[in-house]
């Protein structure tokens, strides 16, 4: 088996500042790996005694699962004593509301726990910080560390994950754990990263404890596998792909209707509808007012027709496309004092 090198050669990767650095504690790096406002110029220099190191970095909110993250630490640090430390970085989110208050107050507790029950006069398993960083400062904290934990409860993409992976030095690449469910999740698979249930603790302690311990070899063909597909789908292409279903989704209306464009959304599969809602509008329009009957069999007729069109895009945050007809309102209901009415 090939030993994993320990020097650190600088490398450009995506977005990232080339760093030249090798690992060490937390407190060492946090020392030249500043806070955006007071970070200076200087590499974020390592050095390869002490335990492992962790990186979570996250908005402080309870979707992003931190306390689950904390509490797997805690079950590590309890079997394995010493064996790996996290730096959380995690800078506060919707500060003013009271749940976030709370949930920030929980964590804190929760890190002082372990901290307490862990760690020694010279060491603290967890370092957390309430703060940002900038993007290069991030790189190297990445590069730094040879476990990313990625654990949100519920996400989207979550970016963080493959920031972690594009700034591993391919020499000595480090493991990311990361949640099922987050959008990542669906690029990377159990091959690369270490997938785990974030509501779990238990999971989440057993794949740090075989991120840390794992082979370089193996460290090696996750992290090149992860690294291909982020090479070969950058942010220019996903771009691409994202205005090109925007393309997809173009409609025709008359011309007459252009002043209604964006008051809502639509997409070209309802759109067949609309010529139906066209014809009972102009119906309803030309009805005589006069035979109740017929008016209200053209209205129950409009109606429908609206609905067909309205009924699928209720789920697109409660805004309909609004199509009226010759003056008349999005129900085809002439106002009163209309020219048609």
């Amino acid at each position: 088996m090939a030993l994993c090198s320990r020097s650190m050669a600088s490398r450009d990767v995506r977005n990232f500042q080339s760093v030249s650095i090798r690992r060490s504690s937390p407190n060492i790096l946090l020392q030249s790996c500043l806070p955006r406002r007071k970070q200076t110029s200087r590499p974020c220099w390592r050095i390869s005694r002490g335990p492992k190191l962790a990186i979570g970095v996250d908005r402080l909110e309870y979707t992003k699962g931190i306390d689950k993250r904390v509490e797997a630490f805690n079950h590590v640090l309890a079997a394995e004593p010493g064996s790996i430390s996290l730096l959380q970085i995690a800078p506060s989110s919707r500060a003013d509301i009271e749940e976030y208050q709370k949930y920030k107050a929980d964590v804190e507790k929760a890190i002082d726990r372990v901290n307490a029950e862990h760690g020694t006069d010279e060491w603290n398993p967890i370092h957390y910080k309430n703060d940002s960083f900038s993007q290069a400062a991030l790189a190297r904290l990445y590069r730094a560390a040879h476990v990313g934990v990625v654990t949100p409860l519920a996400d989207g993409m979550n970016l963080v994950a493959k920031e972690y992976v594009a700034a591993q030095d391919p020499a000595e690449p480090g493991v990311l754990i990361l949640s099922k469910f987050a959008g990542a999740a669906e690029d990377f698979d159990e091959d690369e990263a270490l997938l785990v249930d974030p509501n779990r603790p238990e999971e989440i302690a057993a794949a740090i404890s075989e991120a840390a311990k794992m082979p370089c070899d193996e460290r090696k063909k996750r992290w090149r596998s992860m690294m291909d597909k982020l090479e070969a789908y950058t942010i220019h292409d996903w771009a691409a792909d994202y205005l090109a279903k925007l393309d997809d989704s173009r409609i025709t209306l008359p011309a007459d209707h252009f002043p209604y464009l964006g008051l809502g959304w639509t997409n070209e599969a309802q759109m067949p509808l609309y010529p139906n809602y066209a014809e009972a509008a102009a119906a309803y329009a030309e009805a005589d007012p006069a035979d109740v009957e017929l008016k209200e069999a053209a209205y129950a007729n409009l109606k429908a027709a609206f609905d067909a069109i309205a009924g699928p895009l209720e789920h697109t945050q409660d805004r309909l496309w609004v199509l009226p007809t010759n003056g008349a309102d999005q129900m085809g209901r002439v106002p009163e004092g209309s020219i048609e009415q």
